[in-house]
């Protein structure tokens, strides 16, 4: 039998070059693959652009000076696909960021290396570490999302994804020099660590230290460069007590209060000559809208105050942002603004409305209505003030009549009290700690408008004169031959 050999031989070469070709290709998709993995070259075409980094971000990226290792603690299969994209586009964007997937139930002493007392890394989490300084921040899924109030039905419901803000926000504070330190107090019957859980959330998320202290603790000595906070007590101080705060303010401490109106704190004489070496004198009762003006309170509810912000060093930037949206469910009135002596400076931060008057509620008394005995005014609602010490120091200090206004989960979703809390520490502690102004990506595509259907519209019709334009170009010179 003959051998048709060049065929064999020509049919040889073309399996081998095909060979060649795909290999060639499989190489070129491998090796473009890890390009776009190490580069970041994905175009992030979502409606809500949740893998997208904003110019907050790409700024405190391009300054980072210090290595910072991100751990995704999620098992193989089991990956939050927009996390991981997001991871690369960290990496990428900054040699100082890398990061790497790890399966938790395969290195438990990774795990144990991040745990605390309070803190317990676990599946599908992120540990974000800086080696240098020593800190650590773990983010699970409820670092995640935002949560806001569905006003219609009432209930709180997931409405954006937060995972820039919240790597952002974890690696600037891993990385700073020195984490500001608030502190706050207990021993006097001060709302506990329960009740702050979202303000300590809240700070901890804007790259604050929060720890609780029981001031009556022996030995117990505020550091001047931390914030102490006093979160509503009901009972007084003690005059060794009060000694320590004093010695605190004169070498440039300072404070934050709330004081409720069911606070007792006129029957607290040493609580009260704190407050009033600030230039702070609280007034007995409740602050109540008038109902004739029915813009200073909120859906009928006359105790529910919308306070006007005033104009001073620690709102102008608020009220320049729009962000001086408040809501006071139960306020408590203080004296005016005075400066007692030339080195205190004091001034208004929130009034309620003109008409608004004050009620001294009684066991007998459980009316709000207006009665001829009643003050009336627009009160002050919440105050700052600068004293400056014997000692050459600036002690500062913030007083507002409604607690929740800085710790209640619902109002943070209805009004600005976020960013007023976090203008409050910047002012108080004389830092720029948050700075970070990322807003959450939108967790629900938007519905269709009248608007969403334009461009569809437009193409329905240009498709079709497209080709009919097309079909005239090449029909029209055939007809003329």
């Amino acid at each position: 039998m003959k051998i048709r050999t060049g065929k064999v031989k020509y049919g040889s070469v073309s399996v081998l070059m095909i060979v060649m070709v795909l290999l060639a290709l499989i190489a070129l998709n491998v090796g473009v693959y890890a390009l776009e993995k190490k580069q970041a070259w994905r175009v992030d075409l979502s409606f809500n652009g949740i893998v997208s980094q904003s110019r907050e971000t790409k700024e405190i990226l391009s300054q980072l000076d210090t290595p910072v290792e991100i751990y995704a603690l999620f098992r193989k299969g089991d990956e939050d696909a927009p996390l991981m994209e997001l991871l690369d586009k960290y990496s990428a964007a900054s040699d100082m960021v890398s990061w790497k997937q790890v399966d938790p139930a395969l290195n438990p002493a990774l795990l144990s290396r991040f745990t605390t007392d309070s803190v317990t890394p676990g599946s599908n989490t992120l540990i974000v570490s800086c080696e240098k300084t020593g800190r650590f921040r773990v983010l699970g899924p409820e670092d995640f999302v935002s949560v806001g109030m569905d006003t219609e039905t009432g209930e709180y419901t997931y409405t954006g994804w937060t995972y820039e803000r919240s790597i952002t926000g974890a690696i600037a504070y891993v990385t700073r020099e020195r984490i500001p330190r608030a502190v706050i107090l207990q021993g006097h019957g001060e709302m506990d660590q329960q009740t702050l859980q979202y303000f300590q959330g809240l700070l901890e998320a804007n790259q604050y230290e929060v720890v609780s202290e029981d001031m009556t603790a022996a030995g117990w000595t505020p550091n001047p460069e931390d914030l102490l906070i006093f979160f509503s007590p009901v009972r007084d101080l003690t005059e060794p007590e009060l000694n320590t705060l004093r010695d605190f303010a004169a070498k440039g401490g300072s404070f934050l209060f709330t004081c409720d109106y069911t606070d007792p704190v006129l029957r607290m004489p040493n609580y009260s000559a704190l407050l009033r070496s600030y230039g702070f004198q609280p007034k007995e009762g409740i602050v109540i809208a008038d109902t004739a003006d029915g813009s200073t309170y909120y859906n009928g509810n006359q105790v529910w105050l919308l306070p006007e912000m005033c104009s001073t060093d620690l709102t102008i930037s608020l009220i320049t942002a729009g962000a001086n949206h408040l809501l006071l469910p139960g306020a408590r009135a203080f004296e005016e603004a005075e400066e007692g002596d030339r080195s205190l400076t004091a001034a208004v931060v929130l009034r309620s409305g003109a008409t608004s008057y004050r009620k001294e509620l009684t066991d007998d008394s459980v009316t709000i209505e207006k009665t001829a005995d009643d003050e009336q005014g627009a009160f002050p609602l919440a105050l700052e003030a600068r004293r400056i010490t014997t000692e050459g120091y600036v002690s500062r200090a913030f007083i507002i009549g409604c607690s929740a206004a800085l710790a209640d989960q619902q109002l943070y979703a209805m009004t600005d009290s976020q960013q007023v809390t976090i203008r409050v520490m910047e002012f108080l502690l004389q830092s720029d700690a948050s700075n970070l102004m990322i807003s959450p990506k939108e967790a629900l595509r938007p519905g269709l408008s009248t608007a969403s259907t334009n461009l569809g519209s437009i193409l329905i019709v240009a498709l079709p004169l497209t080709v009919l334009a097309a079909a005239v170009l090449v029909l029209g010179p055939r007809r003329s031959r």
